[in-house]
């Protein structure tokens, strides 16, 4: 995907409302990463493919946000892929990352692109974030950790309706095969729309094995 398609699949998927909104995220974005190492260097000039597209695409396995329920999404970083799933919908999402440079630019971002009232972050490792209210309704993150420690760090804030988007590579059904060995639970590997040989694992009804 060049980022002549990226920007005409998010205007197409989304509206030139939300294209303008990822557009002042992506400056905001592009500006920091100047000061620190929010993603490669060598990613900058294919931001909007892969980045912006690779997050964006969750929201086609998402379902419809409903009341108090919202998205979590775990070492946020740079805001992927959280701070573009607000951008582009109307998901309530809470963004988990315990570093403090990247805290405080999550911060930034929520106040400048007036997301105040729809995103926050907890400043921690997931682990000790505990749920807000209800448990998520989607959990969401983007080259964390292997699937398996993933789900073990997550799963107390999940309930057996949570959607579980897990943007993978290559390797995806490996990850899978792996998370099978202690957590039972339906797991389907998409095809990324940015690379078709990359996976999103898509996984619900997650439970401990006995």
């Amino acid at each position: 995907m060049t980022e002549e398609e990226a920007h005409a699949w998010i205007v197409a998927r989304f509206g030139e409302d939300a294209h303008d909104r990822l557009s002042r995220y992506a400056a905001l974005l592009t500006e920091e990463a100047a000061r620190q190492n929010l993603i490669a260097a060598s990613t900058l000039p294919t931001l909007w493919s892969r980045h912006i597209v690779d997050s964006a695409q969750l929201l086609d396995h998402a379902p419809v946000p409903v009341g108090a329920r919202r998205w979590i999404d775990i070492g946020s970083g740079a805001g992927l892929p959280g701070l573009v799933i607000a951008l582009a919908s109307d998901w309530r999402v809470r963004l988990v990352e315990p570093r403090r440079l990247r805290v405080a630019f999550l911060d930034h971002c929520i106040a400048a692109l007036g997301l105040g009232d729809r995103v926050s972050v907890a400043a921690a490792k997931v682990e000790a974030v505990e749920r807000d209210g209800v448990a998520a309704a989607v959990i969401s993150a983007r080259a964390v950790a292997a699937l398996p420690r993933l789900i073990a760090s997550a799963v107390h804030l999940a309930d057996a309706d949570t959607i579980w988007l897990l943007p993978k590579g290559a390797g995806a059904q490996s990850e899978v095969a792996d998370a099978r060995r202690s957590w039972q639970g339906v797991f389907h590997v998409k095809p990324s729309a940015v690379d078709p040989a990359s996976g999103i694992v898509l996984a619900s009804r997650i439970a401990r094995r006995r």
